[in-house]
């Protein structure tokens, strides 16, 4: 599949999750540690693809693991559960 057919792929998915998506009892969700480590498990899993897939020059599929990764990972910094800083480019 090349780059084309593959953002228009996650944008179909993500398209219908937005129309799907409900909040689950926000106010009361808690967050354990467990859960933290586990959501940054998938965010090293997702890298380790990234990272499998360049080495094959399968840049399509990197790119979309990549940011599956970092989307993982935003998502733990916005809900408060972790701390770190992207590197900015000079």
């Amino acid at each position: 599949m090349n780059i084309e057919g593959l953002v228009a792929k996650y944008i179909r998915n993500t398209g219908q999750a937005f129309k799907e998506i409900q909040i689950q009892n926000a106010e009361e969700v808690t967050l354990s540690r467990k859960k933290v480590e586990e959501v940054i498990g998938y965010a090293k899993n997702y890298f380790e693809d990234t990272k499998y897939h360049y080495d094959r020059k399968q840049f399509e599929v990197a790119l979309a693991s990549i940011a599956y990764c970092e989307g993982l990972l935003d998502a733990l910094r916005l809900l408060g559960v972790a701390d770190f800083q992207w590197p900015t480019s000079k």
